[in-house]
C-alpha cells in the first residue's frame, strides 16, 4: 500500500488508531446524510489505493501502515445505533486506547458541510456515537462531526437523516468531504490539537 497511501508525518509512540465511519449498512442506506460518515472513510480509502477490505466484529475493516503508524479503518455493519457492539471489540482486540480512535458522523446542529472536531463530551444525540460512548465507557473519544443541517420544518428528524442530499446540496457536501479527509490525515499525523486549531475554525460553537 506504501506506493499509493497518503503521506503522513507521525507521532511517536502512539500506537495504532483507528478511523471508524457511521452511517447504515446497505443500498438502501448509501448516500444518505446519516451515512456520510461511511462516505468519507470511503473516500480516504480511494486515496490510500482501495486495499482491501475484510470482514470483522460485525464490521468491515482495513489496515495499514503510514509512516511508522498503524492505521486501521472500521465501517461497523450493525445499523449505526448499534455502532458500539463493533468499535469495542476492535479497541480491544487490537488493544487500540480510546484517544486513538476518531468517529466520524453526521450533525444535525452544524450547516451542510461544516466540520466540527472535539476530543470528548456528549454525543449531541447522534445514536451511533452514544453507543460507541456507552460501549467503551467514555466520553474521551475524539469525533470529526460533518454538518447535515437541521431538520427542515414538517419533517421529522428520522425521514431527514435517511434522505438523500439534493443535487444542489451536492457541491457543498463533496467540498465538505474533501475537508473531512484532510482533517482525518492531519489528526493520524498531527494530533487532536492541530486538528481541531485547522479545521473548526468556520463552524460555530455547539449549543
Amino acid at each position: 500500500m506504501s506506493g499509493n497511501s497518503l503521506s503522513f508525518g507521525t507521532i511517536a509512540d502512539a500506537g495504532m488508531a483507528m478511523v471508524v465511519g457511521l452511517g447504515n449498512p446497505g443500498a438502501k442506506y448509501e448516500r444518505t446524510r446519516h451515512n456520510i460518515g461511511f462516505d468519507c472513510l470511503n473516500e480516504f480509502l480511494a486515496k490510500m489505493g482501495q486495499p482491501g477490505l475484510q470482514a470483522k466484529f460485525e464490521g468491515q475493516y482495513t489496515k495499514g501502515r503510514f509512516e511508522q503508524r498503524d492505521v486501521c479503518l472500521v465501517w461497523p455493519l450493525t445499523f449505526m445505533n448499534c455502532s458500539g457492539r463493533c468499535v469495542s471489540q476492535f479497541a480491544r482486540f487490537y488493544k487500540i486506547e480510546t484517544q486513538n480512535i476518531l468517529v466520524i458522523c453526521d450533525d444535525l446542529s452544524l450547516p451542510l458541510g461544516k466540520l466540527r472536531i472535539r476530543k470528548s463530551g456528549s454525543s449531541g444525540g447522534q445514536k451511533g456515537l452514544s453507543d460507541i460512548i456507552q460501549s467503551l465507557g467514555t466520553q474521551d473519544v475524539p469525533r470529526l462531526r460533518i454538518g447535515i443541517d437541521p431538520t427542515p420544518e414538517n419533517w421529522e428528524t428520522t425521514d431527514y437523516v435517511l434522505s438523500k442530499f439534493s443535487t444542489s446540496e451536492r457541491a457543498t457536501v463533496d467540498d465538505g468531504l474533501s475537508k473531512a479527509n484532510k482533517a482525518v490525515a492531519c489528526w493520524l499525523s498531527e494530533g487532536i490539537d492541530v486538528a481541531m486549531n485547522g479545521f473548526n475554525r468556520e463552524a460555530p460553537p455547539k449549543k
